[in-house]
This record gives structure tokens, sequence and C-alpha cells, in this order.
């Protein structure tokens, strides 16, 4: 007589996933704001959007992951901080436009469920969720055994935020001679760990995991408050395509960003992946942040006031470049180029 077949036999837990569920709970409500209703019986997260103070409210959404940075995760079993890369990747990409984060939900995917490790990765999405000021109300966690292999899982992120649609920032009022303010990362952030994981051993990769480790920064904070004070015209979250295309990505036609290399203090583990998998100095540009995590283009009488207002949140920035015209390229990079900023009542001047 053959063998009875069951879901579990299968290789899916819906009692251990159902177990995993009910503990994050109460983890996840740690997050919840006012707009969060709270209705069991519901198949779908539910938000009460408050237009209160709006007159045209935009909602912007965003979705992402984490990428092979899991990979590194998995080798030194160190999972507490990719959850709030995963935050990071979608707040700061809707950021760019001036968006508040409203809610954010999760997917994960496993091949067997580690309720433990699992739980490590729920309090790293919780932690960025705090950080960024929005609420985790829902997200699926899928057991999928023929196609993750034993323990190896992946994860998505989808956020949602506001603004007003008179306040989206998109870069059109950008003009020559307007200064790009760069806001510090704090290392590859969850961007070109393919390329990283080629260039160092796997010994290099344990060595260094702690620094590779690091988890995306969240900008939203000390940018929202910026946006109370500044009149920004353009804002780059610097992930894949970096400089060469999520800078310039905001520019009008017939500008360009030239950039000062020598301008901001570049993290070792950036020089580190290009030696030892001698990688050209463009796709280095291409493939990570170098540094730079975040770009505002703001005009020359702001800088200043950009500069003070981050510092008072704790961010660390740098004046990096300028906008000038140029119908042929997007950005020029100067080589090896070290300037000071002087300034003289409240405008900048670049000394090379």
């Amino acid at each position: 007589m053959s063998q009875t077949l069951t879901y579990k036999k299968a290789g899916v837990d819906i009692a251990k996933a159902n177990r995993f569920v009910e503990d994050i709970k109460a983890m996840a409500k740690t997050t919840t704001t006012a707009k969060v209703l709270n209705r069991p019986q519901s198949f779908g997260a539910l938000f009460a959007l408050d237009l209160k103070g709006y007159k045209k409210p935009v909602l912007v959404s965003s979705t992402d992951g984490v990428g092979t940075k899991l990979l590194v995760a998995n080798l030194v079993g160190k999972h507490d901080t990719v959850g709030i890369d995963l935050v990071a990747m979608n707040v700061n990409d809707i950021l760019c436009t001036g968006a508040r984060p409203l809610f954010f939900l999760d997917y994960i995917a496993t091949g067997k469920l580690n309720a433990k490790t699992m739980k490590k990765v729920m309090k790293g999405i919780i932690h960025g969720c705090k950080l960024s000021g929005c609420a985790l109300i829902g997200g699926e966690t899928a057991e999928m055994p023929d196609m993750y292999k034993g323990e190896d899982y992946d994860l998505a992120g989808f956020v949602v935020g506001i603004t007003e649609e008179s306040k989206l920032i998109d870069g059109r009022s950008i003009k020559a001679e307007d200064y790009v303010v760069g806001l510090s990362s704090s290392g590859l952030h969850s961007n070109g760990y393919s390329l990283a994981r080629k260039a160092l051993t796997l010994k290099e990769q344990k060595k260094y995991a702690e620094t590779l480790l690091k988890p995306t920064r969240i900008y939203v904070k000390p940018v929202l408050a910026l946006l109370e004070r500044v009149a920004v015209k353009g804002m780059a979250h610097m992930t894949g395509g970096a400089w060469y295309e999520k800078l310039t990505k905001i520019l009008p036609t017939g500008l360009a960003f030239s950039i000062n290399k020598g301008s901001w203090p570049m993290p070792k583990i950036f020089q580190l992946i290009q030696k030892k998998g001698r990688v050209p100095e463009a796709d280095m540009y291409r493939t990570f942040n170098m540094g730079i995590g975040f770009t505002v283009v703001v005009s020359p009488q702001d800088v200043m006031a950009t500069q003070i207002l981050l510092r008072r949140y704790g961010q660390e920035s740098f004046v990096i470049g300028k906008v000038i015209r140029d119908r042929k390229r997007k950005i020029i990079f100067n080589e090896h180029s070290r300037h000071r900023l002087w300034w003289q009542g409240t405008r900048p001047l670049l000394e090379n």
C-alpha cells in the first residue's frame, strides 16, 4: 500500500509557519500607528489614509529586495541587519520624490523555515520601519523547498508613501551652478554584492563580514527635516547603476554633473574590492555608491543650511560637485581632485 502524502511531507509545514506568524505579530505592533486598522478577518492589511493638509495628495510606492548580500549573511550566520537593508532600499527610493513613508509590507521566501533565523530578519525589518517612521502592516512567508535549497531565503519589500503633488521633487528645477551635496553611506549598502563576492574569496568575505553586512543607511528623517527648511531641487538614492544612472536620472536636458572624486572620504572596503578583483574604476562607480549613499541638489545659497541641518540629525555630508552645462555628457569626474569649501556670506566658493 502506498504511503499517504501530506503537505508537510512535501516540505511545507503550515503549522510551523503559523506559529512563526503569531510570534512576530507582537513585534510588528511596535511599529503600528493610529492609521493602521486592526481587522483580523480581513484578507488584506488596512490603512486609514489621512488626507488632512493635502490639496492634491500623491501616493508613491516602491518594491525592492536585498539581493546577494543575503549570501554573505548566510555565510557567517548573521541575519539581524538584512531586514534593515530591505526597508532602506524601499523607503530611500520613495524619499527621492519627497514622499513620507506610510506603511511597509515584506515577503520572505525560503526552502525550509528556520523560525530563529527569520525572527532575526524580522527584528531588522521592524527596526528599519521605526527608523523611517512607517508601519509594518503585513507580509507573507512562503516555504518552497523545490525553489530554494535548505534554509536559504530571499527577501522582498513594498512601501507606500505620500506627498503633495505641488511638492513633488523630480529634478526639473535643477539649473547650472547648483551644487551637489552627498550624504555619506555606511558602506556597500545593498548593491554590487555579486561583484564584491567575486572579487573577495570566501575567507576574505568572512574576514570582512562585519563591514560587508553593515546595514543600508536610512535617510528618511534627516531628509524630510531638510525638505521643511530648504528648497531641494533633486535627490538620488545611489543604488544599482550608482553614479552613471541613478544620479544622472534627475538631470534636465543640456546639463551635467561635475563631480570631484576626492571631495569625500571613501570607505576602505571599496578600495579592497577594486584591488582584489582588479575592477576598472569606471565599473566601481557604475556598481557601487563609493561612500555616498544619497545626494541632494540645492542652490548655492542653500548649501550651508543643508549641511548644518543634516549635521543636526547626525548625518555627515560633503559638497561633491556642481551642475554645469553640457549637452553631450551627463556626468564628468574630476580625477582625484581635492577641493576646499570656502564661505563668502551665504555663497559657497570651490577652490581646487
